[in-house]
């Protein structure tokens, strides 16, 4: 029997159970007791009990309730109060509150019938009050061998969880439960308990009398915060011996409904397409409990209280009570003509229950997207344009739509197409993305002496097709009318470019060939005249009239002017309309090569040491003209001066390259002129005498000139010596014009310094002087002579200064260039 602080339960059997003798094994084997502390006031959706039913074999079990309407037990066992309530339907009589499960069970091969057990809910009298329940360390009565002797061990057993309601205002501490040992009545025993919310954080929550074993809790509890406590009880002597071993003990906090529900959002965003039909999803809402989801606290149920606007419907959404899943539930939606809705969202716990349950609001604003469910249309049947011939890229005309879908969505943005009138695709209508407009425009050139005008049918329609279910009796076209407006065109050459292949060598005044243009306005018949824009050789002219071709100058292939032996003339022709209009041609002369260009030898300078062996230089030569008017080539030395092939021989590698070598042992270091004769291959062979020009030198045992500057020297001819004398007189000249400027700016300078004011102003004072010194008179004139020689003494030093200066720097000049010979005739002069 479970004895309870404000009313007790017991559960026993409602029919006899197989006859034991012994009452305590009876007891063991075929009663169950369950142990459970109810507070005066039991809150909604608590957990009462859990129901367990052992030694029934494994058979099936099932539950019933006596008062359906406060009680209600779960498939599992476990018992909850349905409502907040006092022990009003609490009596003393045998009835009340019944559970009857029915148990199928076997025990030694034998079925018994069902054991029917009831559990009652009794109100406590005076007596229990004071009482709470107690844990035990109970033993129990075990046949553990083969002859039937009993031994006393200890009970392997759980203690079911106790519960105690969150937000107590009960005086604390309040107790819970009795811990006690059946060794108390041996031997003083002293008791404690340990873990989270005894003697580790969160502390001292939990307290225990440690001689009594009594449990209580010093605060409220917050399920929330903390919604079960697991923790051990210890009984021990008072020598702190261990008496028995630790029980578990497991306080679940009992949630109350204290929490409103939250929504995630103040404000939740939602949106549907246009025209969707009833039962289309829209949006979940969402909010959350704190309290216990496994209860009815934190059961949450949505419902809309208010749509803003009421049109077409009241009643345009509904939403899923228990998900929050919002969809539509009539037909009508149009974005033309309400563009969002505002919804107002409550929800409410203890499953909607709006007498007990909590409730919380929030805002749902479902916008209307577009669908394309209107098409574009034309503002008028007939659009009119004008362009002139020959201009392109030009906009025409301006085609404007009206469409009632949303701006600047694919279902508004209009794309236009050109259905008749255009085959040759001489226009295109792309469209204006702010207006909307398509732009009729012209992307190749229309002739004005072949057509006149077009009549073009444009058609209109949208960048996605229109929605399902949207039908029209036909599609938005309109027609466009567009003039063509001649002009004056330019003369047209033909062919242009004109490519022509000639020989070079053409003397002045051959005629080449005729180069005309033709003047499109046919209707106009207007005179060309022909003239000449770019010839940069000048060898070409044209005539006005006829556009007759002919040269005033040979043509030369090896023309810097020529590229690829193309050479490019241009000619302009221009009519007489008003205003004129002229075009260009281009002549393109593709020149061929003939001989007439000599070979050259090449490199034009070698140098060669004074000794003979290894000494010799490898030559080869050049020649503007193609093959074969150059290479092979032949070389050999001249005849005259008459020391050339005495001193020199010229041995021939190959066609292209011969090898010059001195004949002689030993040749004194200067420059000497070789002159070498080459002939190259041409169908008619052309012949060059050509001056190799050999520097001979000493060189040192790598082969390199040592005395180059002497050589240098050596070779400056005569008119190189004239020039640099020349330079040196012009040089001395400008010295000594310079100097005597310089000494003429002094004379100006000391006039000006001698110049004496009128008698009138010489002076304010009269002094008196003794005349034997000559007065102040004589010795101002002698201190300005004395200035003056002095200034005019110090600048023609300095001018002369000058002038040595000049004189040194040509001199050192002229021995770093190795004119020493003219270095002295300068440092005469």
């Amino acid at each position: 029997i479970l004895k309870l602080v404000k009313s007790s339960i017991e559960l026993v059997p409602a029919v006899a159970a197989p006859q034991v003798q012994d009452e305590a094994v009876y007891r063991q084997r075929y009663v169950s007791i369950h142990r459970v502390l109810l507070s005066p006031y039991i809150f909604g959706a608590a957990v009462a009990q859990e129901v367990d039913f052992m030694d029934c074999s494994g058979g099936k079990v099932w539950f019933e309730v006596g008062d359906p309407s406060d009680f209600r037990v779960s498939e599992d066992g476990v018992v909850y109060v349905l409502r907040c309530q006092p022990h009003r339907k609490a009596k003393s009589h045998s009835g009340g509150l019944c559970w009857r499960p029915a148990v199928q069970r076997g025990l030694e091969d034998q079925i018994y019938n069902a054991c029917l057990l009831s559990l009652q809910v009794k109100p406590s009298d005076a007596t229990l009050t004071q009482q709470v329940p107690e844990i035990l360390f109970p033993w129990r009565s075990v046949v553990v061998r083969g002859d039937g002797t009993l031994r006393r061990v200890k009970r392997d057993w759980v203690i079911p969880p106790i519960n105690v309601p969150e937000n107590s205002r009960g005086q604390f501490p309040e107790d819970l439960v009795r811990i006690r040992s059946d060794r108390d009545k041996n031997r003083m025993l002293r008791y404690s308990v340990t873990g989270p919310g005894a003697d580790q954080p969160p502390n001292g929550i939990f307290i225990i009398n440690p001689i009594s074993g009594q449990l209580s809790v010093t605060k409220p509890l917050d399920r929330e915060h903390i919604s079960n406590f697991h923790l051990r009880a210890h009984a021990v002597d008072l020598n702190g011996n261990q008496v028995e071993n630790p029980i578990d003990i497991v306080i679940n906090v009992i949630d109350q409904n204290d929490n409103r529900p939250e929504f995630t959002h103040t404000i939740f965003n939602g949106s549907v397409p246009e025209g969707s039909k009833p039962g289309s999803f829209v949006m979940t809402v969402t909010a959350v409990d704190k309290d216990d989801p496994k209860t009815a606290n934190g059961m949450l149920r949505y419902k809309i209280l208010s749509q803003n606007p009421q049109s077409p419907s009241s009643n345009m959404f509904t939403i899923n009570n228990k998900t929050g899943d919002i969809i539509t539930v009539a037909a009508g939606l149009d974005r033309e003509k309400v563009t969002q809705y505002t919804l107002i969202i409550q929800a409410t716990d203890m499953e909607g229950n709006p007498t007990y349950g909590l409730s919380n609001t929030a805002t749902t604003v479902i916008r209307i997207t577009d669908v394309n469910d209107n098409p574009p249309e034309f503002t008028t049947d007939t659009f009119f344009g004008e362009v002139h011939e020959n201009r392109v890229n030009v906009i025409v005309a301006n085609l404007t739509v009206t469409d009632k879908d949303q701006p600047h969505t694919p279902a508004w943005s209009a794309v236009y197409r050109i259905i008749d009138g255009d085959s040759t695709g001489r226009f295109s209508i792309p469209t204006d993305p702010t207006t909307n407009e398509g732009l009729l425009t012209v992307v190749k050139p229309v002739d004005f002496e072949l057509t006149r005008s077009f009549m073009l049918t444009v058609e209109a329609v949208n960048e996605v097709p229109l929605a399902r279910g949207i039908h029209l009796p036909r599609q938005s076209t309109a027609t466009v009318s567009v003039r063509i407006l001649d002009i004056n065109e330019s003369p047209e050459f033909s062919p242009n470019p004109k490519p022509i292949k000639l020989e070079e060598g053409l003397p002045a005044g051959s005629l080449l060939t005729t180069f005309t243009a033709q003047d499109p306005d046919r209707f106009m018949r207007q005179t060309v005249r022909y003239s000449k824009m770019y010839d940069p050789a000048n060898w070409l002219e044209i005539d006005p009239v006829n556009g007759r071709i002919s040269t005033i100058a040979i043509l030369d292939r090896e023309s810097p002017y020529v590229k690829n032996n193309l050479y490019n003339v241009t000619f302009m022709a221009s009519d007489n309309g008003i205003p004129p209009a002229s075009g260009t041609g281009t002549l393109q002369m593709y020149l061929l090569d003939i001989n007439d260009n000599a070979p050259h030898v090449f490199p034009p300078e070698v140098e060669m040491c004074e000794k003979p062996d290894p000494n010799a230089v490898n030559i080869t030569a050049s020649d503007p003209d193609l093959t074969p008017n150059a290479g092979p080539f032949a070389f050999e030395l001249a005849n005259r001066p008459s020391d050339v092939r005495r001193n020199w021989t010229l041995s021939r590698v190959n066609g292209e390259y011969a090898q010059l070598r001195l004949q002689i042992s030993s040749l004194a270091s200067g420059i000497y002129e070789v002159p070498i004769m080459i002939t190259d291959s041409g169908n008619l062979p052309m012949s060059n005498t050509s001056y190799l020009k050999v520097k001979v030198c000493q060189c040192d045992h790598h082969g390199d000139c040592v005395d180059m500057a002497r050589i240098i020297a050596a070779g400056l001819g005569t008119g190189a010596i004239i020039a640099i004398l020349i330079c040196i007189i012009i040089l001395l000249v400008l010295v000594l014009v310079f100097v005597m400027w310089m000494k003429r700016r002094d004379k100006e300078r000391q006039a000006k310094q001698l110049l004496i004011d009128p008698e009138d102003d010489v002076r304010d004072n009269i002094l008196k002087y003794d005349e034997e010194g000559g007065g102040e008179e004589d010795q101002v004139h002698a201190h300005i002579n004395t200035h003056t020689h002095t200034h005019t003494h110090t600048h023609t030093h300095t001018d002369l200064s000058h002038f040595t200066i000049s004189i040194s720097v040509m001199s050192s000049m002229l021995s770093l260039m190795g004119l020493a010979e003219y270095r002295l005739v300068l440092q005469w002069m």
